[in-house]
């Protein structure tokens, strides 16, 4: 799955019209919603924005013709396959009008613009997990979590042994848990949180 590296923006000046779009990676409505909310500009002729998360699409024109600004916004995300991305575009009227295809165009160029400068980055499903082994492990568990580039969410220590807890991609489960296993000599638990 990819989705974009980070936030971004870009702004460019068609026909006097002036555009500015924003750009960043979004896990919910509720999320997009505040992204909004945050980059809108209520002075502004329009704000209008796309979204796609979790496969779930939507888009606005916020007053434009029908069909030329948060569809090809969208396009633009779904061509680019990316995914928990939202982008929003605001214009401010400069006294010329674009007509249909010019506002398609100055809509889907900024998107294009704006998400080439946000950059992109592939996500992988993962999981968390809950490893239990004996104080002695503690070197071996580490070296290994850091092999498999597991984050470590937490640690601690009890009267049986250390405690972490993990997040690694669901792909690596298997292989990490063998290794850990071959390395604690069977003698750590691991379980799904």
């Amino acid at each position: 799955m990819l989705t974009l590296k980070g936030p971004a923006s870009f702004e460019e000046t068609i026909k006097k019209s002036r555009f500015i779009a924003h750009a960043a990676q979004v896990e919910s409505q509720a999320e997009s919603l505040e992204f909004f909310e945050s980059v809108m500009d209520p002075q502004a002729n329009h704000n209008c924005w796309a979204w796609r998360i979790s496969f779930q699409v939507r888009s606005s024109d916020d007053g434009e013709p029908s069909g030329t600004a948060g569809r090809p916004m969208l396009n633009v995300i779904e061509r680019r396959e990316l995914e928990n991305v939202m982008v929003v575009v605001t214009r401010h009227f400069g006294g010329i009008k674009l007509g249909v295809g010019g506002l398609v165009r100055a809509y889907s160029g900024t998107t294009a613009k704006c998400l080439d400068r946000a950059g992109v980055v592939e996500l992988f499903p993962t999981a968390d997990y809950t490893i239990r082994a004996g104080f002695e492990w503690a070197a071996s568990l580490h070296a290994l979590l850091t092999q498999f580039s597991a984050q470590k969410l937490e640690e601690s220590y009890e009267n049986e042994g250390l405690v972490l807890k993990i997040r690694c991609r669901e792909s690596d489960y298997s292989e990490l848990a063998a290794s850990l296993r071959d390395a604690c000599r069977g003698q750590v638990k691991i379980f799904r949180c």
